[in-house]
Order: structure tokens, then sequence, then C-alpha cells
């Protein structure tokens, strides 16, 4: 059966009629997520909080994910799926409200932290529940059609600070209304909870080893995504952009995010991966430095660069993953999409503070200074790992797999289920 048979346009249809309902609601919970992330940076800067301090705040989101990210599969294996979803929107709904009517940072960076780890489990939920949908034709269409229902639901969000005022309650009350009615269509959903499975831990030396370049272009992915994401409604606030500018800015960014997941993930299949990441982040650095360097682009080419800089940007993290999982075994790429997963994780809970800083010394051209130096960075070594490995030959690669930052807990599940059976996989090249 082949890719554009009649059959598998069928299983398409029906896995995405059997999960309206969840992409529904993920698409809600994406409104809301995207608006209190951005409405929490922003409304920080307007309460005076230094921009060190609000490094801070924001990157505590990403240590309450990761905590989030051991704890919710337990907790869905005892009390069940919808259950663990309702809890944890009620929890996140109510964090967002408690951080509009007390505006300090230390309340807002544990509140940050509950955050988190409550998306952590409504990940945890919603993929899983995915994943158990869609079989092995249709697995890939139904991941793609997530990713977009994702980074739409987040750009898309931006906007709603335009009619809202962020120097108010009303974001939040907002956000948290959003949250809230993202539980209706799942919980509604008339199907069967789906089982969850725990993967064994792997040594990140031996994932190194195994994939160097891939566990630093996953690690660099989270300090660049989670800059944008938290730091960037602070950088457009700095160069003077009012709230629809804020918004615009901040929806550019991440709706740019979808353009290039497709083609540059189709390249990769065909060419060495290394080449692909290295050319993306010759592009990202380069669109970056000139946002740096020039401050008085016209508005339309401030805001056609941005986007260019995100549409390459984003891809780092899938790009990452699949040269990881070309390098490994079928029965090892579980175990290895945990780890990646965490270390993506620190390096969003890290880059938050450090940006704070630089921001805080020189000015908001430090946003994207930073941003260009990751990805110069990860071009050196990138070009230092070919010269030390041989490319991965197209009959031995994976499929590029399409995954971004915010829906990152259950791609363990969907590596697992999408790679093929160890008896029938190709045999991997030796390592170095």
């Amino acid at each position: 059966m082949t890719p554009d048979s009649p059959d598998t346009v069928s299983d398409s249809a029906s896995g995405l009629a059997a999960t309206w309902q969840l992409l529904l609601g993920i698409g809600i919970l994406m409104l809301g997520s995207g608006l209190q992330s951005t409405e929490i940076s922003l409304r920080a800067t307007l309460a005076g909080f230094s921009v060190p301090v609000i490094g801070v705040v924001m990157s505590c989101y990403y240590v309450g994910y990761l905590l989030g990210t051991r704890i919710a599969p337990g907790l869905v294996r005892r009390v069940g799926h919808i259950r663990v979803f309702a809890a944890m929107a009620a929890v996140a709904a109510a964090a967002i409200l408690v951080q509009g009517l007390f505006v300090q940072p230390f309340t807002w960076a544990l509140l940050r932290g509950v955050s988190g780890l409550c998306f952590a489990g409504l990940y945890v939920v919603a993929e899983s529940w995915l994943n158990d949908r869609a079989s092995r034709a249709t697995r890939g269409t139904l991941l793609a059609v997530y990713m977009v229902v994702l980074y739409i639901g987040l750009g898309s969000a931006q906007f709603l600070l335009i009619p809202t005022n962020p120097d108010t309650t009303r974001p939040f009350m907002l956000a948290a209304v959003m949250i809230s009615l993202a539980l209706v269509p799942i919980a509604l959903a008339a199907h069967r909870a789906p089982e969850i499975a725990l993967p064994r831990k792997v040594s990140y030396r031996e994932l190194y080893r195994n994939s160097p370049l891939g566990v630093v272009a996953v690690t660099i992915a989270g300090m660049i995504t989670a800059c944008v994401y938290t730091m960037g409604p602070v950088y457009a606030q700095h160069i003077g952009l009012g709230t629809p500018g804020v918004a615009s800015f901040m929806g550019i960014s991440i709706l740019a995010a979808v353009v290039g997941q497709y083609p540059i993930g189709r390249l990769s299949d065909r060419v060495d991966r290394r080449t692909v990441i290295a050319a993306v982040c010759v592009i990202a650095a380069l669109s970056a430095a000139t946002l740096a360097i020039a401050h008085d682009l016209p508005r339309t080419l401030f805001y056609a660069t941005t986007a260019l800089f995100s549409s390459m940007a984003f891809t780092l993290y899938s790009l990452g993953v699949s040269h990881v999982n070309d390098q490994l075994e079928p029965t090892q790429m579980v175990a290895a999409s945990s780890a990646l997963l965490s270390l993506n994780g620190l390096g969003a809970a890290v880059s938050p503070i450090l940006l704070g800083v630089l921001i805080a010394r020189f000015g908001s051209p430090a946003y994207f200074a930073t941003l260009a130096g990751l990805a110069g960075l990860l071009t050196v070594f990138d070009l230092w790992r070919k010269r030390r490995r041989e490319p991965v030959s197209a009959d031995m690669k994976g499929a590029y797999i399409a995954a971004g930052p915010q829906g990152l807990v259950t791609r363990i599940a969907a590596n697992s289920l999408a790679s093929p059976p160890p008896d029938t996989a190709p045999a991997k090249p030796p390592r170095d």
C-alpha cells in the first residue's frame, strides 16, 4: 500500500474523525497556554520586574515541566487519562488566576513551576491518546496535524492580547477560561483510555557517544525556543512595540514555525542531516545577527526576517531527534527520546535566565545576538562532527520526526510505536 493509496487516505480521514475532539481541545488549550506565557512576560515588564528576575520567573515553567514529565505518567496509570487531564487543567487555570491577583516575583516563580508541571500532565494525556488512536499508516499524518494545531493555537493566542489590557487581570482570566474550556471536548470524547508504558532510562554519556550532534542540537533547540517564548515579549517591549506590536511579533515568531517543518524535514530525509542542520543554523544565525545589528529596519522587513529566523530555528529539535534516531537501534529509541526530552528541558530552563542577564547588561540587541550566537555555536559543532564521522546512508535513515517545544512529552510513545520491529529494521552503520 503506497502512501497515496485510497486506503491510506481513508485511514487518515478516519483517524482525524476519531481525534477531532482531542485536537479541538488541544487547540483551545494552546490559546490559553500561549496567552498566559506572553502575558506573564509582558506584565512582569510593566510591573517593573528587572529583566534577570523575569528570566528566572519564566524559566521556572520548564523546571516544573521536567518534574511533570516524571510524575504524570505514573498518575495516568493509577487514576486514568480523563481524571489527570481534569485535575491538571483545573490546577493550571487556578495558577493563572492567582498570578493575576498577586503580582510579585516569588509567587510568580512558584506558580510558573506549577503551570509547567500541569501542562506536562496535559500533554501526556493528549499525546498518548493521539498515539493510541493512530495506526502505523496514519501516525505521521496525525502528528503533523497535531503540530499544526499546536503552533496555530500558540501563535493565534498572541493576538488575544490586543482586545485585552496586559496591565489588568483580564488576560489572566481569559487564559484560565481557555484552559478550562479545553477540558470539555476531551472529557466528552466517547473513547476508551489508552495505556501508557513508562520508558527505561538511558545514560546521557551513552547517548552522546552514539550521536554527539543530535544531543547538542536538541539541547540548543531547547535554549532557542525557550528564549523566544519567554523573553520575546520583553524584547518587543524594550524596542518600543506597543501591545499590538508585541502580539504581532510573537504571533509571527510562532506561526512561522509551521512553514519550515515539512520542506526541511523532507530535505533532511534525502541528504545528510548534518548538512541540513548546518544550513538551517547558518540561515538562522544570519537572520538573527541582522536583527541584532540593524536597528532601523522597516517594520515589514523586520517581521519578515523574524519569520525567517523562526521558520529555521524551530526545526532544530525535530532535526536533532531524527539525527539521534539515525544512529540508534529501534529498541533504543524510547529510552533515548526520554533522555532527549530532559536535555531539551534543561536547555529551556537555563536560557531565559542567561538571556535576562545579557539583556540587562547589553540592552535589547542582546536578544537576537544571543539567538545568533546559539545558532552559530551549533553550526561550528556540526561542521566539526562532519569531519569525524561518515554520513548515514539514505537507506539506513529513519523518517524525519516532526516535533515541537510545547509537545514533547509523549513523542517518546510516538517514536516507539512508529519504529519498525527490531527483526525487520535495517542494520545501523558502525559508530565512531
